[in-house]
């Protein structure tokens, strides 16, 4: 939000976020605007003057969760478990995604997206880049396959947030997903 706008648009610019991100939250991607523009007690025209698209308001909605997430992976790239800091860091992702609905929907691949998709995905390669590094160094240290990238990390994710999005308790069951995907089905493993 440009800081050289009137007081009432950064007013209506910050409800409509506010609304936007519960809404988002209750009902995913596919959130109604002119439920936000109710809520939020403004025009559908004055949403779709600060969120031009869908898409730019689901990136405001996310932009502050996803700047977090990466500055946890800075964060954790320090620690010296390698293979720890990517699955501590990767739970996150998988936390967040089964808590904010919808967007694992819009980190997953879509091969038909053009530049103006949902996010434009721009969500989707702030997180890779987060992650980047700390598969590299796990790699690297020998606590992760080489052939496994972070594009198929980001994919199995969404896969476990997406099935359990309809779960009675989304997040507990994508920890449990997440947890089974990393140990494996072998006793032991």
């Amino acid at each position: 939000m440009p800081a050289h706008q009137r007081a009432d648009a950064r007013r209506n610019y910050a409800r409509i976020l506010a609304v936007a991100e519960e809404e988002v939250a209750a009902h995913g991607v596919d959130a109604s605007l002119e439920q936000i523009a109710r809520t939020a007690g403004v025009g559908s025209a004055t949403v779709r003057r600060h969120f031009p698209t869908r898409g730019a308001l689901l990136k405001a909605v996310s932009r502050t969760r996803i700047e977090a997430l990466c500055v946890r992976a800075h964060d954790l790239a320090g620690t010296d478990d390698s293979r720890g800091a990517l699955l501590e860091w990767l739970s996150d992702v998988v936390a967040y995604c089964a808590s904010a609905r919808g967007f694992a929907a819009a980190l997953a691949y879509d091969d038909e997206a053009g530049p103006d998709s949902v996010y434009e995905n721009a969500c989707s390669a702030a997180i890779e880049e987060a992650g980047a590094p700390l598969l590299s160094r796990a790699v690297r240290d020998g606590a992760v396959e080489r052939a496994v990238t972070i594009g198929e990390l980001i994919t199995l994710i969404v896969g476990i947030a997406l099935a359990s999005e309809h779960h009675p308790d989304p997040p507990a069951q994508a920890d449990r997903l997440f947890r089974l995907a990393v140990a494996g089905l072998s006793p032991g493993s």
